[in-house]
């Protein structure tokens, strides 16, 4: 007959809280999503070519109560107020960013081409920070304004990024891909005028 081995309440104790470290580390880290990859590739806002002749119709004069029948301007196009290319801070980051106001109104981000790895709860954030190479960029976009705009859709790719109406992006001038879960930026791009 084989012995058989008695473990100690300890030694079961040890055992258990060990498993639940593991797990928690595990949930964490995520240290999978190293080796993982998640694509996007959106259609982006098409741009209007610029030309230096107006059309007939954007000089016609607004309607005004006393000429019910004017026509209307045609509404602005698609166009770019800022942009700028992704630096590597955290993990290696490539790609550009852009604001771009429709001709409705409103505003969005649009990342092209970007590559940098998967990782825990990254977001995407417009901050009012500089971006700064190196180490010492890693974590400045927590310091001042910041909005985030949502989870981010991939590592790979080209996405899309709604602004809320009540933001301006005259208020930021960078984007970050921001790991919230760790308080770093993996990669960030200076917006300028385009």
């Amino acid at each position: 007959m084989g012995k058989r081995v008695f473990r100690s309440p300890v030694a079961q104790v040890g055992l258990a809280c060990a498993v639940v470290v593991a797990m928690l580390a595990l949930y964490w880290f995520q240290p999978w999503k190293l080796f993982t990859d998640t694509y996007v590739d959106e259609a982006v806002p098409r741009l209007a070519p610029t030309s230096a002749a107006p059309t007939a119709s954007s000089t016609n004069p607004e309607p005004t109560p006393l000429d019910p029948m004017a026509s209307t301007p045609t509404p602005a196009a698609n166009e770019i107020l800022t942009a700028g290319e992704f630096i590597t801070h955290e993990h290696r980051t490539t790609g550009s960013a852009e604001i771009h106001r429709l001709a409705d109104g409103r505003h969005q981000l649009v990342i092209r081409d970007l590559n940098t790895s998967n990782g825990p709860d990254l977001r995407v954030w417009l901050t009012d920070q500089p971006v700064i190479r190196g180490t010492d960029g890693w974590r400045v976009f927590d310091d001042g304004e910041w909005v985030e705009l949502a989870r981010l859709k991939g590592n790979k790719g080209n996405q899309v990024y709604e602004l809320p109406a009540s933001v301006d992006p005259r208020d930021f001038r960078s984007v970050s891909i921001w790991c919230k879960r760790f308080a770093v930026s993996f990669g960030a791009a200076d917006l300028t005028s385009a």
